[in-house]
C-alpha cells in the first residue's frame, strides 16, 4: 500500500486486528443493512445502517451537521478518534461513510482494505456481542463543498466539457440497456449517461479479495480512459455509493486533487427536467 499517494487512509486486516482494542481507534461496520453485523462483526465494531443513519431520507441528502455530530456523538466518536471503517459490497457503503466523514472534516479516518469480505475470508474471529459505547460530544467542521457535486456543478461539467465525468455504474447501465441492477428500489424515469462521461465501473478498481488493486494498475485504469489528472474530477453512480468507492480511488490512492462525489447521481440526474443524456456503450 505504500505506493498509493495516501497510503494512511488505508489498513489491512492485520492492522486492525493489532489495534481494534486501543482506547483511540473506533471501528465501524457500513452496511446497506445490519443484519450481517448482527450474524457477526469484528470485536468492538458498531454499526452503522447505510440507509437509516446516513443520510436524510426526508429530504433525500446527506445528513445535515446537526445530524452528523448526533451520529459521532452517540457512536462514541471524538475529534481525535481513528476511525476505521469496513462493511459489505467491497465497502461501497464504507467508502461512503468515508466520504461523508470527510465532508465535515474528520480529520484521522480510513478504510479496511477488503472490507467485511476479506475478513471472512480469512477465518478472523467475529463476535455478536456489541460493545459498550460512552457517549462523546462530538462538534463537527463546516462543510467541505469541495469534496461533493451537486447538480448546477455537472450541468457546468456538461456545458463546458472542461471537467472528467466518470460514470462507475456497470456498461449495462451506462450504455441504457437497464436503468438499475435488478431488484434496486432507487431508480430513474430514463436509462442511459451524462454526456461526456466515462464509463469507468468501479469493480475494475477491486481485486477478488475486495482489496484495491495496486496504484500502477489503478493508474493506467484511469489514464488509459482519458480521465486527465490536471482536470476536475466528478464520480457518480445510481445514488452515491459505488461512487463513493471510486472518488476514494481517485482522491486518496492516486491523489487527483479536485475530485468530487456527485452523490444525487443517476437517480437524480435521469429524473431531471431539461437534463440531457446519452445511451450507448463506452
Amino acid at each position: 500500500m505504500a505506493d498509493y499517494a495516501h497510503p494512511e487512509v488505508l489498513v489491512s486486516t492485520d492492522w486492525v486486528m493489532q489495534h481494534a482494542s486501543d482506547a483511540k481507534v473506533r471501528l465501524v461496520e457500513v452496511d446497506v443493512d445490519t443484519s450481517q453485523y448482527d450474524q457477526g462483526h469484528i470485536q468492538n465494531a458498531i454499526a452503522w445502517n447505510w440507509q437509516s443513519q446516513l443520510q436524510d431520507n426526508v429530504r433525500r441528502d446527506i445528513l445535515t451537521k446537526a445530524e452528523f455530530e448526533k451520529l459521532m456523538s452517540a457512536s462514541g466518536i471524538a475529534s481525535d478518534s481513528t476511525v476505521v471503517l469496513y462493511g459489505d459490497n467491497n465497502n461501497w457503503f464504507a467508502a461512503y461513510a468515508l466520504w461523508q466523514m470527510k465532508y465535515y472534516g474528520h480529520e484521522d479516518v480510513r478504510l479496511m482494505n477488503g472490507g467485511r469480505k476479506k475478513w471472512l475470508e480469512e477465518k478472523r474471529a467475529v463476535t455478536n456481542d456489541a460493545p459498550n459505547i460512552a457517549a462523546t460530544s462530538y462538534s463537527a467542521k463546516k462543510p467541505d463543498f469541495s469534496l461533493r457535486a451537486l447538480r448546477a456543478s455537472v450541468f457546468d461539467a456538461v456545458e463546458k466539457k472542461n471537467m472528467n465525468l466518470v460514470d462507475v455504474r456497470s456498461p449495462d447501465e451506462f450504455s441504457g440497456k437497464i436503468i438499475a441492477p435488478p431488484g434496486m428500489s432507487e431508480t430513474a424515469q430514463r436509462a442511459g449517461h451524462i454526456p461526456g462521461a466515462k464509463s469507468i465501473p468501479w469493480a475494475k478498481a477491486a481485486n477478488d479479495d475486495g482489496t484495491f488493486k495496486s496504484a500502477d494498475e489503478l493508474k493506467k485504469l484511469y489514464e488509459d480512459a482519458g480521465v486527465s489528472k490536471d482536470r476536475a474530477t466528478i464520480a457518480y453512480c445510481r445514488i452515491g455509493e459505488r461512487s463513493s468507492h471510486s472518488w476514494f480511488v481517485l482522491k486518496y490512492l492516486l491523489g487527483y486533487d479536485n475530485v468530487r462525489n456527485y452523490d444525487g447521481s443517476w437517480t437524480e440526474w435521469g429524473n431531471l427536467v431539461e437534463a440531457p443524456i446519452e445511451k450507448g456503450p463506452a
